[in-house]
């Protein structure tokens, strides 16, 4: 290599090493851990950082590592969602914010939607003012008929982004899947059914100027590897080793949701980490076995229990890798 590339190698790796630190700052202070350690001089109440970081691996791109010896069990961190919208089968039956599981069900399939409290209905303000204005029986109709789940969380997203509750670039920090021609020609007609919505509801061609062929494949792209099913395990659970060991259930989840933090979790067939939902969309990462310090901290993305050539399969079709860990390689 030359002196010249060497010379734009280095400059190009510190500001990636500047990036991701930056990056990290901004995550890191959006969560928090029960079980960290309190700033005892400002706030001895308030809980410290989750004892985590966010470092360059060597295969897998960003990776969340323990920055001390975390315990079998331990609380890791919470993480609230960036965007999260229920599924359509769900719709009636959950807040419409949280994801939680009503009380009481709507009746009627054209009932407005409901939320679990008045916490729930303000902080829904963010995109529902927007959302409510618009028909949206096409645009969910054609979800339904190609059991399509993601452009539900792009239609949030933009209803957040016309509000003026969410940057339009809210996304870009996540890893984006690689899209075929055919994904993006399909990509396309949905695109065309959600600013219909938008332009049949008056929003103005100036608050969806954001809404381009470009914005839209490029937020999906980043929903597709990054979406989190929502399956919420209940107020009674308390077995988090059971519940990594069961085979899920289809129609398990309440809905889908993206994080920021819990995105950078890299996958593992046998993990040492797992993201479990109590009563609501607020993710928790609780570690499954006693973790060291400077190890790195992984869940698995898909059940665990399947054999070897099926979680091949579906991590490839599904998140566009082939797995080399170290059950994998067992070929267990």
């Amino acid at each position: 290599m030359s002196t010249s590339a060497l010379a734009r190698t280095s400059r190009w790796v510190s500001r990636s090493k500047i990036l991701l630190h930056f990056q990290t700052k901004l995550i890191l202070t959006s969560f928090s851990t029960d079980t960290g350690t309190a700033d005892k001089d400002n706030d001895p109440g308030r809980p410290g950082p989750p004892p985590i970081r966010v470092l360059l691996t060597e295969s897998a791109g960003r990776g969340v590592f323990a920055t001390r010896r975390i315990g079998a069990g331990e609380l890791i961190h919470t993480a609230k969602p960036v965007v999260a919208h229920p599924s359509l089968s769900k719709i009636h039956s959950v807040c419409y914010f949280c994801l939680r599981n009503l009380k009481t069900t709507c009746q009627s399939q054209t009932q407005a939607v409901q939320f679990c409290n008045e916490e729930c209905e303000e902080q829904s303000k963010a995109f529902y003012d927007i959302e409510k204005r618009a028909n949206w029986s096409a645009y969910d109709d054609y979800c339904r008929a190609q059991g399509l789940k993601y452009p539900l969380l792009v239609k949030r997203l933009a209803c957040m982004v016309i509000s003026g509750f969410a940057a339009a670039d809210s996304l870009d920090i996540l890893q984006p899947a690689t899209l075929s021609p055919l994904m993006i020609s399909e990509m396309v007609e949905e695109l065309g059914l959600l600013r219909s919505s938008f332009t049949k509801a008056n929003i103005t061609d100036e608050q969806i100027a954001f809404l381009t062929k470009t914005w839209y494949t490029s937020v999906l792209a980043r929903i597709r590897i990054n979406a989190f099913r929502v399956e919420l395990a209940g107020e009674s659970y308390q077995d988090l080793f059971a519940l990594a060991a069961a085979s899920v259930d289809a129609e398990a989840g309440v809905g889908n949701a993206v994080y920021m933090l819990p995105s950078f979790y890299n996958h593992d067939c046998d993990p040492n980490a797992h993201i479990l939902w109590i009563q609501n969309a607020e993710a928790r990462l609780k570690a499954l076995r006693d973790v060291e310090e400077g190890e790195e901290l992984r869940i698995c993305y898909i059940d665990a229990s399947m054999g070897h050539d099926a979680r091949q399969t579906l991590l490839s079709k599904g998140f566009g890798f082939q797995c080399n860990c170290l059950r994998c390689l067992s070929r267990d």
